[in-house]
């Protein structure tokens, strides 16, 4: 079983940045993936794609986020989001996962506030 476990959220002004983090633990397979990213969920909103990288290193993005945030990966399988030109409409609990097949696994969110 793989274990995601996410830190970096905090408040932060507008136009401000962060980075994420999500180090995985577990079992030897959380080196193997299709992809792993990042969602996010506001307030009284459903679950938002935010981005992900695939197996072969390829980044997507949200509409929404594209050209703001990066999604990264280093060689001990931690994943980040750096996050730029921070926005109020960027303000949820964001969370990472990590797929392979069909198991996957989610950690339990860091939250994120934009605020003056």
């Amino acid at each position: 079983q793989v274990q995601l476990e996410e830190s970096g959220g905090g408040l932060v002004q507008p136009g401000g940045s962060l980075r994420l983090s999500c180090a995985t633990s577990g079992s030897i397979f959380r080196f193997m993936f299709d992809d792993m990213g990042w969602y996010r969920q506001a307030p009284g909103k459903q679950r938002e794609f935010v981005a992900n990288i695939t197996e072969f290193g390829h980044a997507n993005y949200g509409d929404s986020v594209e050209g703001r945030f990066t999604i990264s990966r280093d060689d001990r399988n931690t994943l980040y989001l750096q996050m730029d030109n921070i926005q109020a409409e960027d303000t949820g609990v964001y969370f990472c996962y990590w797929k392979l097949g069909s198991g996957d696994s989610w950690g339990q969110g860091t939250q994120v506030t934009v605020s003056l």
